[in-house]
């Protein structure tokens, strides 16, 4: 079976399954991309130009979505066609940012489509943050995005989001045509860990509590705002505590520039209150392999998002087996029961964040239970090998089951 995945990164999402099949003789993999990598091991990569269309004022956020969009479609288009050696028996795309609208005018398979999240027009994301004001444009942007994801949802012979919530999110009417697949979490890397040794490429005080928080950027959405109010709740308290960071100073998904009118939401959060960041660690991004044995060493890793897809930095805190405390929003609810495989606490409350996460530190060993129930959740469900297999069965059935008619 030959895929063709598009997405504008390379490999992103795709990463575990493409892995995956490329390792078996029985698959060929190919992908779409803006990146200009023309292979990653035995994936050949496919690279078009990506160049936004000309924008002013305001307006730039929610009127340019849906050009924009048509402009990537049929760059897509254009790279695919001038390779005629190129036949696959699936494209698989991600609604949003792998642009398939106009392959089925050169290309003669299905499409599957990952979606991945569908705005709700009142709540979730940035509207759960109530604390924060929401330009007119931000809403106009939100319902312009969702058609993107609408044209694919007519557009692609079935498709697939990583978790129940995410399904839900898509209008009822085409739910029926949207399996539920995981991405696949590599347990050979994020699992725990023998025993829980100190690491020497940060500079950590000799017995000493560690606290992690993860992100791709510090940002509202993902709670960074209040987890410095819970990390100050918890070193005035217990003082022998060290809170180490990583991400890097940027915002992946929130407005929060926009809104703020400051580039860095982490310059903006120091400077609400006084913090003493001699008990912060703040050491970027991580390799895999890093960010593996700094969940092992944690205590306590405390995960912050309002709804909106989960980060991988949960899954993979989960599979080392940390203790996770992790906000009671909808999407982590269904990965976390409160005192099973980890806590919960609500988003905004300060408080019973900060009280829970001083019981653990009190008592570590008395949590890890949590742990290890986390870590047996991800391997039987959100793991690489238990995900991947189901994943690549459906691509199959994708792939060879007739178009539906009416």
């Amino acid at each position: 079976m030959h895929v063709l995945f598009v997405h504008q990164a390379f490999p992103s999402q795709f990463g575990p399954v493409a892995r995956w099949l490329s390792r078996s003789k029985e698959h060929r993999v190919t992908f779409v991309s803006t990146d200009p990598r023309r292979r990653c091991g035995a994936i050949e990569n496919i690279s078009y130009p990506y160049s936004p269309a000309p924008e002013a004022g305001t307006d730039r956020y929610w009127m340019g979505v849906y050009q924009r969009h048509l402009l990537q479609c049929r760059r897509v288009a254009r790279a695919v066609r001038k390779r005629p050696d190129l036949k696959p028996d699936l494209v698989v795309g991600h609604s949003g940012f792998g642009p398939t609208l106009f392959l089925p005018e050169v290309l003669d398979c299905p499409i599957v489509s990952y979606f991945e999240y569908f705005m709700d027009t009142e709540r979730n994301d940035m509207l759960y943050r109530t604390d924060f004001t929401h330009p007119e444009w931000f809403h106009l942007w939100r319902r312009a995005l969702n058609a993107v994801f609408l044209t694919d949802l007519v557009n692609c012979r079935s498709g697939y989001s990583p978790t129940r919530w995410q399904r839900s999110l898509f209008p009822r009417e085409y739910q029926s045509k949207i399996r539920v697949h995981f991405d696949g979490i590599d347990t050979t890397v994020f699992r725990p860990l023998p025993t829980r040794a100190a690491i020497d490429w940060i500079a950590l005080p000799k017995d000493a509590r560690v606290v992690t928080y993860v992100s791709r950027g510090f940002e509202s959405m993902r709670g960074f705002d209040i987890f410095m109010k819970v990390a100050k709740r918890i070193y005035t308290t217990y003082p022998n505590v060290i809170f180490v960071v990583a991400g890097l100073e940027t915002v992946a998904y929130s407005n929060d520039p926009r809104i703020l009118g400051q580039a860095s939401f982490k310059k903006w959060v120091l400077k609400q209150d006084s913090y003493d960041l001699a008990k912060f660690r703040f050491v970027g991004w991580l390799s895999t392999s890093r960010l593996a044995q700094l969940f092992n060493l944690s205590s306590l890793h405390i995960y912050l998002t309002t709804p909106f897809p989960l980060s991988w930095s949960c899954f993979s805190a989960l599979a080392c087996g940390a203790t996770v405390l992790a906000s009671d929003t909808e999407p982590v609810r269904e990965v976390i029961e409160h005192g099973r495989n980890g806590l919960l606490a609500k988003f905004f409350d300060v408080d019973d964040l900060a009280r829970q996460a001083l019981e653990v530190l009190r008592s570590p060993s008395r949590y890890r239970e949590l742990g290890r129930m986390a870590a047996e959740r991800v391997r039987q469900t959100y793991a690489a090998e238990a995900a991947v297999p189901r994943l690549v069965e459906y691509f199959r059935e994708a792939a060879t089951a007739r178009p539906s008619r009416g």
